[in-house]
């Protein structure tokens, strides 16, 4: 592995284990076994960094999605539910890296042209709720804009504990299923 990837990958254990907080360059340099200037020669700022890492983040989560749909339903809401878990599960493995992606400094800054690897994630998930919405005054953008925003949402509160404490579920199943519900109306019923 070359030094770059290295302290990408370095650099995202540590935001997923010890949060923003503690991811310098000096740390991840000490984490990869390399002087703390090495990290310059490929991040000459900070915000380079969180780039990379953000931009591997996104790879991943596309990648999970990927797989869960090439072997899942075929059913579009029931795609749409493997997707809105798959999104769960990586925001909740994976904590630290999810919040930098969507930090919006992050995002906005260019660097590596994150917009770019993000948005094949929400077209997915647009062209799922065009399949699966029944007929509405809005468009599947704004649906699945609605939707995604849930389910960020449901992670987030998900992963600070709240969800837990203030319904008891100690699985997020069922709010991801009534977050669907909400935006597509009710599953239809299965057929024998």
């Amino acid at each position: 592995m070359d030094l770059r990837a290295r302290l990408v990958e370095v650099g995202g254990e540590l935001l997923d284990s010890e949060g923003l907080g503690a991811l310098s360059l000096r740390e991840i340099a000490r984490r990869a076994g390399v002087s703390h200037g090495a990290p310059r020669r490929h991040f000459p700022t900070h915000l380079e960094l969180l780039s990379a890492i953000a931009r591997e983040g996104f790879t991943d989560l596309a990648a999970r999605a990927e797989a869960a749909l090439a072997t899942g339903p075929a059913v579009p809401r029931a795609r749409l539910g493997v997707l809105a878990r798959v999104y769960l599960d990586f925001a909740v493995e994976r904590r630290g890296r999810y919040e930098l992606m969507f930090r919006h400094d992050i995002l906005e800054s260019g660097h590596l042209r994150l917009r770019e690897k993000s948005l094949p994630l929400f077209r997915l998930l647009t062209d799922l709720v065009a399949q699966a919405a029944p007929p509405s005054s809005s468009s599947p953008e704004i649906v699945a804009g609605a939707l995604w925003a849930s389910l960020h949402g449901l992670a987030e509160l998900w992963n600070w504990g709240s969800l837990t404490l203030a319904t008891g579920a100690t699985d997020p199943g069922a709010l991801l299923e009534a977050a669907l519900t909400a935006h597509l109306g009710p599953a239809p019923e299965a057929t024998t």
